[in-house]
């Protein structure tokens, strides 16, 4: 296996116990830390090198070099941004061999100034986002020694848009309202499939983007939590679980949301695949030290001591660790930004005479989704579908 798929792997299965852990309407991104946390455990020592190893799932010896090949791969991915900050006070001294291993231009100072440093952060975080994300997600104090952040920037249009309606839900929470829903057709069944997996029958649809950057839309049996859908769906991207594609899906309910069934038309018509879903904005943010634990982060946070010998002889320890997301899905595409910083601190009656096969795929109640590279299947960002977007109220003004 090679250090990207290994990456890729690693990556992936952050994203699903992340998963795991969230809760309610949210999106995040473990590409954005997993690479961080490698540069830490380069320079890391001690219990907290293990524990970031662990996370990681990779020895910490290769972590860091492991952080560059999976940089360079999404950097040459069509349609994604990414970049990597580092910012240290001046008389914070780094090891050569560690600051080697940063981008060559990713190195900026901190004057000790917490407002005058936010506004620069802040300036880095909007640039890098294209202005998705305005700030930079963290804590500074006159203690902060440095910084070490990400930013990643997902952009694609769809190959086939979707047409805006009205979402018709029974899902009661959404039905209270109007909700803007998308809706197409097309003939390519094998886009949807079912997969059977421990925690129950699983939907997915796949959404192609015109750069290899897809969104894939799971929808769980009622009862299954974020973390059994979207664990599910890392798991299809893995094939642990074996998904049974439109064409060979027999006739019925035949999955959440799922339906196939023989429809009588009035000319010979090709089976077609209709989708209907919600459009959604999300934004979210994330105290990655609430979940230490998760990101091998426990015994770095310990301000006793440093951590980081091979970051520089400086003891360091990490004092804040925070993503800011945000992931939109309309008719025509969808972006996504993630910003993730580490703080160190000390009608008619027709003649039907024709049959064909008609597949209905609904997502009208609450579903996860994986927006990643189609060909390496590196997951980019992940969420959980809570609150779509209202349906947008016409005045009428501009009627003729």
């Amino acid at each position: 296996m090679g250090a990207v798929t290994t990456a890729v792997h690693a990556v992936n299965g952050l994203t699903a116990r992340w998963a795991g852990v969230s809760e309610g309407g949210t999106v995040f991104s473990a590409a954005g830390v997993w690479p961080l946390l490698a540069h830490l455990a380069d320079g890391a020592g001690g219990v907290a090198r293990a524990e970031l190893a662990e996370t990681l799932g990779i020895p910490a010896r290769q972590a860091a070099a492991g952080a560059r090949e999976l940089l360079a791969t999404m950097d040459a991915m069509r349609g994604l941004d990414t970049a990597l900050g580092l910012w240290t006070k001046r008389t914070l001294q780094l090891k050569e061999e560690w600051e080697a291993g940063l981008p060559t231009d990713a190195h900026g100072i901190l004057t000790g100034d917490p407002t005058a440093d936010h506004q620069a952060l802040d300036a880095w975080a909007v640039k890098r986002t294209g202005g998705l994300i305005d700030r930079m997600p963290v804590t500074l104090t006159e203690d902060t020694r440095m910084v070490l952040a990400s930013a990643l920037t997902m952009r694609t249009q769809w190959l086939s848009p979707f047409h805006e309606v009205e979402l018709e839900t029974a899902y009661e929470p959404w039905a209270t309202k109007p909700r803007l829903g998308l809706w197409r057709s097309s003939a390519v069944l094998d886009r949807v499939g079912v997969a059977d997996t421990p925690g129950g029958c699983v939907t997915e649809l796949k959404v192609l983007g015109n750069n290899a950057l897809d969104v894939h839309l799971l929808l769980g049996e009622e009862g299954m939590t974020p973390g059994q859908v979207l664990g599910a769906g890392i798991d299809i991207l893995a094939g642990r679980s074996a998904v049974v594609r439109g064409p060979q899906l027999p006739y019925g309910h035949v999955g959440p949301g799922l339906r196939v069934e023989r429809v009588r038309c009035t000319r010979p018509t090709p089976p077609s695949l209709k989708v209907t879903t919600a459009a959604y904005h999300l934004n979210a943010s994330h105290d990655l030290l609430r979940l230490h634990r998760l990101f091998g982060l426990t015994e770095a946070r310990d301000t006793s001591r440093g951590h980081f010998p091979g970051i520089s002889d400086v003891p360091l320890a990490v004092g804040s660790a925070e993503q800011s997301t945000m992931a939109t899905f309309g008719a025509l595409g969808f972006e996504a930004a993630a910003v993730t910083a580490i703080g160190a601190v000390g009608g008619g009656l027709p003649d039907l005479r024709y049959v064909t096969t008609l597949i209905s795929a609904a997502f009208d109640r609450p579903f996860g989704f994986l927006a990643l590279h189609r060909h390496t299947r590196l997951v980019l960002t992940a969420g959980w579908v809570t609150d779509p977007l209202p349906y947008p109220e016409y005045d009428g003004e501009d009627e003729w």
